[in-house]
């Protein structure tokens, strides 16, 4: 956006005056459709011993909107949908996504029709007002099986005209295998691209989970503009042990890590569709996870996120 109206500004004839006025007015509302927020897998053990006092302290620190992954048995964080939705209110937070998986065991493929229990997870995440319902993760035997795996991604597209009655979308986040396994020539993650409507699923692109198998973020993002309503702010450091995904690398704060992720801030902002930028971290050296919550919040302050 920004390369597109410096080339307007070259070419343009008209009064300085008036297109400055309207290029501040339009970058203003641009500004306004970036969301920041926190993947509350990023203290997730604070989240299981302390959830109330947990979000009290995250509010406190500046964050407005905050991730689950925390759904199960019908429950938020141990909470009904109703109950948990007001807590969140109380404090002044919105949750515009949450990660639940899907698999098999919630689509019924005698009847083509997915389970009560995954309509009920739906169901819930309409209450607790999400735009989004993300599943984080691909079964092992479908990174395996082309035709399987196709059947499967037309599940995606039908979980997001079930999740579109409610207002919401369907939802995919990577991890590093859709990047390695290549089927009939593609990878996952190519044909998952390829076989997902984008009016129907979005794509929620981990910046750091692809880093340690050479995935990098800034291709995929140029590879496919537009796809990426939301994006996984991660970033990484050369890890000592296997690291997080067993790869060698583990997150750590924003901007202390090699990813580049200010680059990749600013391609997804322009070129990739990116409306909702969801910190996680998930390995902390020094700091205790909110520690290390409360220095990525400032760090996406000072980029202007």
């Amino acid at each position: 956006m920004q390369t597109s109206r410096r080339n307007f500004i070259k070419k343009s004839t008209l009064a300085v005056a008036g297109t400055a006025l309207l290029s501040k007015g339009v970058f203003a509302a641009a500004a306004k459709e970036k969301i920041t927020g926190l993947q509350l897998y990023s203290v997730r053990a604070d989240m299981r011993s302390a959830p109330l006092e947990t979000l009290k302290k995250l509010a406190g620190f500046g964050y407005k909107y905050v991730e689950h992954a925390g759904y199960s048995d019908g429950k938020f964080y141990g909470y009904p949908a109703k109950e948990f939705k007001k807590i969140l209110d109380d404090l002044g937070l919105k949750m515009p996504s949450g990660h639940t998986v899907l698999n098999g065991k919630h689509w019924d493929e005698a009847k083509k029709d997915f389970t009560d229990a995954w309509k009920q997870t739906i169901a819930d995440a309409a209450v607790m007002e999400q735009r989004f319902v993300i599943s984080p993760w691909l079964d092992e035997n479908l990174r395996k099986d082309y035709d399987g795996l196709l059947k499967w991604l037309d599940v995606f597209n039908r979980c997001g005209a079930l999740c579109k009655k409610s207002g919401m979308k369907f939802g995919y986040h990577n991890h590093n295998f859709e990047f390695t396994a290549v089927l009939n020539g593609s990878t996952v993650y190519d044909l998952i691209l390829k076989h997902t409507d984008p009016s129907l699923v979005a794509q929620q692109l981990d910046t750091g989970n692809m880093y340690g198998v050479g995935g990098r973020a800034l291709n995929i993002l140029n590879k496919y503009p537009g796809r990426f309503e939301l994006l996984h702010v991660k970033d990484e450091i050369k890890s000592p042990g296997k690291g997080e995904m067993n790869d060698g690398y583990d997150s750590t704060v924003l901007g202390k890590g090699i990813v580049g992720i200010q680059e990749v801030l600013r391609v997804a902002a322009a070129k990739g569709g990116t409306k909702y930028f969801i910190i996680e971290q998930e390995s902390y050296q020094d700091l205790t996870p909110l520690e290390a919550a409360k220095q990525d919040l400032q760090a996406m302050h000072k980029w202007g996120y």
